[in-house]
């Protein structure tokens, strides 16, 4: 298998795993509006569709480096971290777990396992494999994909935190003083 090949069949499994666990998932008690969330989700889509462009037979400017391969299977290894990392997160929030923004009937602040590193550890884990990703493609339209997917990221991030901000008051506020948004080791 090739490294390319691996990185695929790793965010193939992210997906696949993803919309089948979307089951495990608690009603929502309170939802973002369909403007708020559509502006995340255009990051997404955009970012998404310009990262996976495959990268085959790209000459000139539009290709900026080929890692070797010892490098291609070190950003495999950082997408499947990643990857494990985000799985550790939503398996650890359990029924609170959504794919929109919303507020569920006991939410409740989770500050333990990957909560108590970063407020958002499954957007931390996703953004680690789409950084490997675009090391592994080396390309301009990866480097815009990540860009394009980290300004989604940080929109859904805020919006999430105004919800919970107004849905969980003073602990809320407590925690996110305490804990950094995305990058862990880092000032809250």
């Amino acid at each position: 298998m090739r490294p390319g090949t691996a990185i695929a069949a790793l965010w193939l499994f992210w997906v696949v795993s993803w919309i089948l666990a979307a089951s495990w998932a608690d009603p929502a008690k309170k939802r973002a509006t369909i403007g708020a969330e559509a502006r995340y989700r255009v990051f997404w889509l955009a970012g998404t569709a310009l990262l996976f462009i495959p990268a085959h037979g790209y000459e000139g400017r539009l290709r900026l480096w080929a890692p070797t391969l010892t490098e291609a299977w070190a950003c495999v290894a950082l997408v499947a971290v990643g990857i494990a990392f985000a799985w550790w997160a939503r398996i650890h929030l359990g029924r609170l777990w959504s794919a929109s923004v919303t507020a569920k009937a006991d939410h409740r602040v989770v500050d333990t396992g990957p909560y108590r590193l970063v407020r958002h550890p499954i957007y931390t884990g996703l953004l680690l494999s789409v950084l490997a990703t675009m090391a592994a493609k080396g390309t301009i339209w990866g480097i815009a994909g990540t860009a394009l997917l980290i300004i989604g990221v940080v929109v859904k991030a805020r919006l999430e935190e105004g919800l919970l901000r107004g849905e969980l008051g003073p602990a809320y506020d407590d925690y996110a003083r305490r804990v950094p948004m995305l990058v862990p080791f880092t000032p809250a």
